[in-house]
């Protein structure tokens, strides 16, 4: 196989990562899965070096020992200058003749969409949105948390409903059932128990997204506290795409508007409803879609882009992870 004809298509995201490798007609070579993507927990060279072990299978796979163009759609690349950094990192692994890394959110909005054209909101542990156009301007946030102005995720959920919870069971707040099933899912008895078990690390930190499942299920039950909560998130989600529609000039225009991760993708319907409602006024020609193919299948997208493949060559990726 020609050294011209492939690329390897790079979704890497906090928990795992999937690699590709795809030639030039869109014929997927060989898959690989790996671990997490967190190189702001265990530096930049770790991370590469956990990322080169799929990506090892897959070229072996692949029988290749290189491709002409890498397109990595990478967690923590949040802001472009991380985006550069972590381009030259790879470049540096000669795994391609070119580089291109996006945020992996990129990789969403890709997958959902017949042309690099739409917005995405996406909503795992934590919320980013990023839109773009054929021409190649994008829209995006730096999506860091609260010190760029982000609330929403899985992470901010679940610390909404434990303080809600703790207030309500001590007096400070009103009534809620959060303070009897949040500590109910861990068969503690009281939230104070919880709020013990959680700071003196008896239930693992890890283990707080765990609840936000649960006030999903307190707000379907019909609490107004959790209702409320939700609520926010869909007038967050709202906003994002909003304001990214806007700065693209596609408020006016009917526009794909692409909901991933783990919360949007897993069919709350009070949530659902709310988002849908919000944007149909705010943005009454967004197209809303939940998007549930591979996010690998969006940063190969991009990788077709920019060999300027056809649309046959992107339809039959696209077959790959969708059939």
């Amino acid at each position: 196989m020609g050294l011209t004809s492939t690329l390897l298509a790079i979704d890497a995201g906090n928990s795992k990562t999937d690699v590709a490798v795809v030639t030039a007609a869109g014929e997927v070579l060989a898959t690989a899965r790996g671990g997490g993507f967190r190189p702001p927990v265990v530096g930049v060279p770790a991370a590469l070096d956990a990322l080169a072990e799929p990506v090892a299978r897959a070229f072996a796979d692949a029988g290749v020992a290189s491709v002409s163009h890498v397109s990595a759609c990478l967690a923590n690349a949040d802001l472009p200058v991380e985006e550069e950094q972590l381009a030259a990192a790879l470049q540096a692994r000669a795994w391609g003749a070119s580089v291109e890394v996006r945020n992996d959110t990129f990789a969403i909005l890709r997958a959902g969409v017949a042309e690099p054209r739409g917005v995405a909101v996406v909503c795992g542990a934590g919320i980013n949105c990023v839109g773009m156009r054929p021409d190649g301007r994008t829209a995006r946030f730096p999506a860091i948390g609260r010190i760029s102005g982000d609330w929403g995720g899985g992470w901010a959920l679940a610390e909404e409903a434990l303080w809600h919870a703790a207030r309500a069971e001590d007096g400070r707040g009103g009534p809620t059932a959060l303070t009897r099933t949040l500590p109910g899912h861990f068969g503690l008895p009281t939230m104070y128990a919880l709020i013990e078990a959680l700071h003196l690390e008896h239930v693992d930190h890890d283990r707080r997204h765990e609840l936000t499942p649960v006030l999903f299920a307190t707000a379907d039950g019909g609490d107004a506290v959790a209702r409320a909560i939700v609520t926010r998130l869909a007038e967050e989600v709202t906003v994002m795409a909003t304001v990214a529609l806007t700065r693209l000039d596609l408020l006016g225009e009917q526009t794909p508007v692409l909901l991933g991760g783990g919360v949007l993708t897993a069919g709350h319907a009070l949530l659902d409803d709310a988002v849908r409602d919000l944007l149909a006024a705010r943005a009454p020609k967004a197209e809303v879609r939940v998007v549930t193919a591979s996010p690998v299948l969006g940063a190969a997208l991009l990788g077709l882009d920019r060999l300027q493949a056809g649309s046959r060559a992107q339809q039959r990726a696209r077959e790959h992870w969708e059939r």
